[in-house]
């Protein structure tokens, strides 16, 4: 790869980093320039394929259609759905509720799948009456959680089932519960860390009497036309973008191998994965590795695919997802990077 090639991949990057934050327009139409980034990186780097048109077509079909299925289902049974979630409420108070909620749905999301996990918890969110900016930070820890919980089984999500695959041989010979074995110790404390964030509330819930509109269909129906195309974008970017990781993150040591993968935070985290896993590393490395690609998924809306669809169920900007995300989850990380140079790897293989 040219230095021009890998300059104007930098500057590309950078671009998917600051102009959400920075330009309006750009804002309200994440999904379109990101689409378009994916298509000049995909250019630069010269990675066009006929497979690689099709995947992108393809990819985005069965998350989109969860979106618009269940989105539909809740939309005919948003009343059950909602007397259920206050039974609850009504039962243990409205912050044990989140709390009960967040963490249930985390783990659920391992075997239901993120994409489910964040269906429902929009739904949640949508019942609990809260004001906005309430909402925006239940939505954001929810989200960080559901990235957690769901990478404990292949079938969670894209991240961890390529991982099961690529690591499927020697000497890893990863099976059904290989992520579990090698990360539970650290997830399970984060998905709870994350439920209880998500519990600091700090405004009154609206009165009950205001009454939550059922979406149209025409409104299930646009947002999942959005996240396809914003999936389609994540398989371009991420294909454009796979010769700047293969290069500058894999021959990385452990410390800098987990602060590199911070760009997780606008790239799809499968993605890295399947750019960067191979069978030679250690498991302190894949820990390292797989640690930071879930942490900071949370970051931006870009970085998993439950951020993607509850920002567009409920019009969350860039900005409004930063200003909650980023302090915590760059604790978070920090935390995590503390506890993975000291913890030694278990014996667990």
């Amino acid at each position: 790869m040219t230095t021009t090639v890998i300059i104007l991949l930098s500057i590309i990057v950078c671009l998917a980093l600051f102009l959400p934050f920075t330009v309006h327009a750009v804002e309200k139409e994440l999904e379109a320039f990101l689409f378009v980034l994916g298509i000049l990186a995909v250019s630069i780097t010269g990675a066009w394929s006929w497979e690689l048109v099709g995947h992108a077509f393809t990819e985005p079909i069965e998350i989109s259609l969860a979106v618009l299925i269940t989105g539909l289902l809740f939309r005919k049974f948003r009343g059950t759905v909602t007397k259920f979630i206050e039974m609850i409420e009504d039962k243990i108070g409205l912050k044990p509720t989140i709390i009960v909620l967040v963490f249930g749905l985390s783990l659920l999301s391992s075997v239901i799948t993120a994409i489910i996990a964040a269906l429902v918890l929009c739904e949640i969110a949508s019942t609990l009456r809260l004001s906005k900016r309430d909402t925006i930070h239940v939505i954001v820890m929810g989200c960080f959680a559901i990235g957690m919980g769901a990478v404990l089984t292949p079938l969670g999500e894209p991240l961890s089932t390529i991982v099961t695959s690529k690591l499927a041989g020697e000497p890893h010979n990863a099976g059904f519960f290989y992520l579990f074995n090698l990360l539970w110790e650290f997830i399970l404390p984060g998905v709870l860390l994350f439920s209880v964030l998500a519990a600091r509330i700090k405004e009154p819930q609206i009165s009950s009497k205001r009454k939550v509109e059922a979406e149209s269909i025409k409104d299930i129906a646009l947002r999942a036309s959005k996240v396809f195309l914003f999936v389609m974008a994540l398989v371009l970017f991420g294909k454009g973008l796979t010769p700047l990781a293969e290069i500058s993150i894999l021959k990385l040591p452990e410390w800098a191998l987990y602060w590199a993968n911070s760009i997780s935070a606008i790239l799809d985290n499968a993605t890295l994965a399947a750019a960067e896993i191979v069978p030679s590393m250690t498991n302190k490395q894949i820990e390292f590795l797989l640690m930071a690609l879930i942490v900071s998924g949370g970051f931006l809306i870009p970085g998993n695919i439950p951020n993607i669809i509850c920002a567009s169920k409920f019009k969350i900007k860039s900005k409004e997802w930063a200003k909650d995300a980023l302090p915590v989850g760059i604790a978070v990380m920090l935390l995590y990077f503390i506890i993975l140079s000291v913890v030694p790897v278990a014996s667990k293989y």
